[in-house]
């Protein structure tokens, strides 16, 4: 794929809270999925190289944290809510389309 929407799962895959990795393009992508919305988010921490997708998952609060050293992050729009972390990570968009989720590496938000 060089560009545009990737399928990466059904939305049945991923349960409201839980976090699933995805390889896509050479980018580490985290999903996660709250009661409301699907969220893409790069599965790395800013902090120290460490993927977000082993961490917990707020979903209420709509944030994630990394396991490590606590770092949160708002899944919306990558920044940081919560110390070490200080540089924020990126968020890119998610479209579900007949129960598939798609994400678009390509095109992350900008988000000031």
């Amino acid at each position: 794929m060089t560009g545009g929407f990737a399928k990466l799962c059904d939305l049945e895959e991923i349960e409201v809270g839980d976090v699933a990795a995805f390889d896509v393009d050479g980018v580490e992508v985290a999903v996660v999925r709250t009661p409301d919305e699907v969220f893409a988010i790069r599965d790395e921490c800013s902090h120290m190289e460490i993927p977000l997708s082993e961490g917990d998952v707020d979903a209420d609060g709509c944030q994630i944290e990394c396991w490590l050293h606590g770092s949160r992050f708002d899944l919306r729009t990558g920044k940081p809510t919560g110390l070490p972390a200080t540089e924020p990570v990126d968020v890119y968009p998610v479209r579900v389309d007949d129960g598939a989720v798609l994400v678009d590496v390509h095109n992350p938000y900008d988000i000031d």
